[in-house]
């Protein structure tokens, strides 16, 4: 059961989040709440042992940010009932539906809500009786979900094609945490296919990845040839071709379906 209220602001906890703040996110946000109000709550969980506060912040840190920025006292928030492994899933499904996230930041969240799953249902395995790992699923589903495995079950609750969850993983599993904090922000950040190079190098050039990284003054592809692996040059057709796979992998089925119909 959940409900909308009008919290103190100063009563939120915010505690780390797995998407950094963006400020020109911020201020776009800002100028629409100016406008016309704010059109979506936030949702916080209660905490009254918080830090800081008697709610911690379950997803919308920028809409919570702005409201600050503009120096109100309180915001709608969706009040829900969840523990904090539960509220991270939230975070990751919330923000999974969103247009605006970096390849990186889509890896990020994949990966973590993989874990964070599995912290909670178990470890997830292809075949065998799985439908304590897939509880929260409709119980039409659970049998075929649980038969194909969870990159189809991840890719159907979040609204993300199988092949996108697939490449996800593989760049957030592969990608020490000190090098996808250094592409953070950066173009790179959203060109899956330079991540998902990177992500193939070896274990031990991947190690030293962030310190060539900032030796390179943060250029991608001077970084790449440095660790032995050179960026052929792609040509104009090959780059379209590139970013219109990405972008399709991120359109839902249905909406699949309607385009090619049309």
């Amino acid at each position: 059961m959940s409900k909308i209220e009008a919290v103190a602001i100063a009563d939120i906890h915010v505690p780390e989040r797995l998407r950094e703040v963006d400020m020109d996110h911020v201020y776009a946000i800002q100028t629409s709440i100016v406008e016309r109000g704010l059109l979506n709550p936030i949702t916080v969980r209660r905490t009254p042992n918080a830090k800081g506060g008697k709610f911690t912040l379950v997803a919308g840190a920028h809409r919570l940010k702005a409201i600050s920025e503009n120096e109100e006292t309180e915001i709608d928030a969706i009040i829900v009932e969840a523990d904090k492994l539960t509220a991270v899933l939230m975070e990751i499904e919330e923000n999974l539906f969103r247009n605006d996230l970096s390849a990186l930041d889509r890896a990020i969240f994949v990966q973590t809500y993989r874990e964070v799953w599995e912290q909670k249902h178990g470890k997830i395995k292809r075949g065998g009786d799985q439908s304590a790992n897939f509880a929260l699923c409709p119980v039409d589903v659970l049998q075929e979900e649980a038969e194909r495995g969870f990159a189809v079950h991840c890719a159907e609750r979040l609204g993300c094609s199988k092949r996108t969850i697939y490449m996800a993983q593989e760049i957030s599993s592969k990608l020490p945490r000190d090098i996808r904090r250094r592409l953070h922000g950066t173009p790179a950040a959203d060109n899956q296919s330079a991540l998902l190079k990177l992500a193939k190098l070896p274990a031990d050039k991947l190690a030293n990845a962030a310190k060539v990284f900032d030796t390179v003054e943060g250029d991608f592809d001077k970084m790449m040839e440095a660790l032995g692996d050179p960026k052929p040059k792609q040509s104009a057709a090959d780059q379209l071709r590139s970013r219109l796979i990405d972008t399709w992998g991120r359109v839902k089925p249905k909406d699949r379906i309607a385009f090619v119909r049309d």
